[in-house]
């Protein structure tokens, strides 16, 4: 096999959750340009359908469940029409997720429990959805989007929940990397920086926040979604054989300083 043979997703089915929107719908996109067979799963309807449309335009399988990503039926729905396509899942990609800027005194228990279910017990439910479909037919990829809060504390933002809950990612990939190898399942986990998708990239023009995330960022802009498709398509795909258990951080050199 040729190094552009390990490269392609041909022939690979995968699941990409929140993927009708943000950064998620990039990720469906450039999987399904490699010749990935994609299921949207969104809990967006219509986001979600449009998704898996301008997909199937691009010449692949995919379909959009409905799915919240809390829920593991849900999840488990999304596993099942993965596998309809083609008998098998290759790679998942555990993407939706929320952030809150609130002061940690005023964190409430419902507001700390929002973020922790979107943000990681979605996760987790997610990797267990594939898991016996992967188990079953020999290994696949998992890919779980943590973020470089998961390695520094932001500023000037407060936003204590949404750090742990991303540290917890990180640690739980590598985690279910260290069980799961067993049975060639892979676990790696992808921290983004501060991006130009709707959750970061407005603050970057706000007079108090743009400046200094701007003065602590080597490359002195937001990344561009485009830029996260390499690091994803690396992971789920063969070139990636001997990656697991590791966390690819693609923010600029914002953790370098």
């Amino acid at each position: 096999m040729s190094l552009l043979d390990k490269f392609s997703l041909r022939g690979k089915t995968g699941i990409v959750t929140g993927g009708g929107q943000g950064l998620g719908r990039g990720y469906c996109r450039a999987f399904a340009e490699m010749g990935a067979d994609i299921v949207v799963a969104e809990i967006n309807p219509d986001t979600g359908e449009a998704a898996a449309a301008e997909l199937r335009g691009v010449g692949v399988k995919s379909l959009f469940v409905k799915t919240d990503a809390c829920e593991k039926r849900d999840l488990e729905a999304a596993a099942a029409a993965a596998k309809s396509l083609n008998g098998r899942v290759d790679f998942m990609v555990n993407n939706a997720g929320i952030v809150q800027w609130k002061e940690a005194e005023l964190v409430t228990g419902a507001d700390w429990r929002r973020v922790m279910s979107i943000n990681l017990d979605a996760v987790f439910y997610g990797c267990q959805a594939v898991f016996g479909i992967m188990r079953e037919q020999g290994g696949g990829s998992i890919v779980n989007i943590a973020s470089m809060s998961a390695h520094i504390v932001n500023v000037p933002q407060c936003q204590a929940s949404y750090n742990a809950s991303k540290a917890a990612v990180r640690h739980l990939s590598k985690s279910l990397a260290v069980e799961w190898a067993k049975y060639g399942i892979r676990v790696n986990s992808v921290s983004p920086g501060y991006m130009s998708g709707p959750m970061a990239g407005r603050f970057w023009s706000d007079p108090e926040i743009g400046p200094i995330w701007k003065s602590m960022s080597p490359l002195r802009r937001p990344g561009e979604p485009e830029e996260l498709w390499g690091a994803l398509v690396l992971l789920v795909s063969d070139a990636a054989s001997f990656i697991t258990g590791s966390d690819f951080v693609v923010d600029g050199g914002f953790t370098c300083v």
